[in-house]
C-alpha cells in the first residue's frame, strides 16, 4: 500500500492556490518547481509547498484532495494557515 499525500502550493506573490495528490512529495514538488508538465501550476508559476498532508494510503489523500478543493479560498487559506501562519516554503519530508 502506497501513502499518500495532499498538497497546497503557491506562488511567489501567493496570489494563488493550487491543490494537489501524489504518492512522493519531493518528487512531485520538483516536478513543479521545474515545471516539468504543462498546466496551471506552470502557466501561474504555483510552485512553492505551503501546506501539506500525509495519509496511509493514496486513496484516502484523493478524498482528502477532493474536500479541500471544494473549499473557498477563505478556506484553504485558513487550512494553510493553521500550521504554517507565514506562509513559510515547505520542504517535503
Amino acid at each position: 500500500m502506497k501513502i499518500g499525500f495532499t498538497y497546497l502550493l503557491t506562488n511567489k506573490n501567493k496570489t494563488v492556490l493550487y491543490c494537489g495528490v501524489t504518492s512522493n512529495l519531493g518528487k512531485r514538488i520538483w516536478e513543479h518547481k521545474n515545471k516539468i508538465f504543462p498546466g496551471f501550476t506552470k502557466k501561474y508559476n504555483a510552485d512553492r509547498l505551503v501546506y501539506y498532508e500525509v495519509y496511509d494510503s493514496i486513496e484516502q489523500a484523493i478524498c482528502r484532495e477532493k474536500l479541500i478543493k471544494k473549499k473557498s479560498r477563505r478556506g484553504k487559506v485558513k487550512l494553510i494557515e493553521g500550521r504554517n501562519p507565514d506562509w513559510k516554503e515547505l520542504e517535503p519530508n
